[in-house]
């Protein structure tokens, strides 16, 4: 076979194969968890893998994890309305006062598990939140798996062993909660604990089992108190998936389909389940390095739930304060709580 008759025959194949397309949109993607963590591996990982096969290659993520977009985790949320990144996922708490009507689920003693609770939020979100979250387009509202009290200074067994200990709480609410139970709260976001941890600045934090393991808090904690899993948690908190709103209307209309098919109540849904699933494994990992677990029961969880139905009618005068019809609000995310329970 001469040079010719190879050169035609590499050319003739050539055409004969397409070209793998590039995708006509890559869509930005951020958040302030490792890489490990489960948000992206059971979530975000595999949603993209949804909207890229169901845009049949034409729509694909590009994910940045543990901020590499620049910035802090409380300016996510900003940067999805800027645009700086196409697609944010947040805790809207991490901005205090700025998504007032959302602050309802994560007051004390509200949440459940992770899933039914994510579902009411997005029917609450519907009714209630849409002003809040104008600046983007939200593409799911969730909650954790139930948070917990994690100490090294002492076990918590009462109300008055917070007495004086720093801990780190997440949100506005859960300042106010740990305040009331007469701790130091010291807020930050999650991924500043270990050192905070480590060099003493806190004494624990609060945060469910799922996300302890991320960032290895297990192997820096020795006691972590629970409580009783018949009740309500004592706390919880929301998290937000969104995205950038011009970014989501430039999209040709079956592109928007694919957005629109893979968000809203059951996407929210979803990642809440994953929590829940999540919890046990990470629970077990504490266990096994022989960390001390207890659990608030009886009187002693009753002195908790007492402070926390306080700071939950404070949450109504200060929201009606601000002219929000808080106790409609409040009513309303429980009636959802109880009509989506499992």
């Amino acid at each position: 076979m001469t040079g010719k008759m190879v050169s035609a025959l590499f050319a003739s194949a050539m055409l004969a194969t397409p070209l793998a397309q590039a995708a006509e949109v890559v869509l930005k993607v951020a958040h302030f968890w490792p890489t490990a963590a489960i948000s992206q591996r059971k979530v975000l990982e595999p949603w993209c893998e949804k909207i890229k096969a169901a845009s049949s290659g034409r729509m694909e993520c590009q994910i940045y994890p543990s901020m590499q977009l620049g910035g802090t985790p409380p300016q996510l949320y900003q940067q999805a309305a800027d645009g700086v990144a196409d697609i944010v996922w947040t805790v809207p708490g991490y901005t205090a006062g700025r998504f007032p009507s959302v602050e309802v689920f994560e007051l004390p003693f509200m949440a459940r598990d992770a899933e039914s609770t994510s579902r009411a939020l997005w029917a609450y979100y519907e009714k209630y939140g849409r002003k809040d979250f104008a600046a983007v387009h939200p593409l799911a509202l969730h909650v954790q798996d139930p948070g917990y009290i994690h100490t090294n200074k002492r076990q918590i067994t009462k109300v008055d062993d917070l007495s004086g200990l720093k801990i780190r709480t997440p949100t506005r609410v859960t300042t106010k909660m740990f305040t009331a139970l007469g701790a130091t709260p010291v807020a930050m976001p999650m991924p500043s604990l270990p050192e905070a941890l480590s060099k003493g600045v806190i004494d624990g934090y609060i945060l469910t089992w799922e996300s302890v393991p991320s960032v290895k808090l297990h192997e820096l904690t020795r006691y972590h108190t629970e409580t009783d899993a018949s009740q309500p948690a004592l706390y919880t908190a929301v998290f937000a998936m969104v995205m950038n709103k011009k970014r989501y209307e430039s999209l040709p209309s079956d592109l928007k389909k694919v957005i629109d098919d893979n968000s809203g109540v059951e996407f929210s849904a979803a990642i809440g389940r994953a929590w829940d699933e999540a919890g046990p494994p990470a629970r077990q990992m504490a266990v096994d390095r022989g960390n001390v677990l207890n659990m608030l029961a009886g009187s002693e969880l009753d002195a908790f739930k007492k402070i926390g139905e306080q700071v939950s009618r404070e949450w109504i005068e200060e929201m009606t304060a601000k002219g929000l019809p808080a106790q409609e609000m409040y009513d309303s995310a429980r009636a959802l709580l109880q009509e989506n329970r499992r």
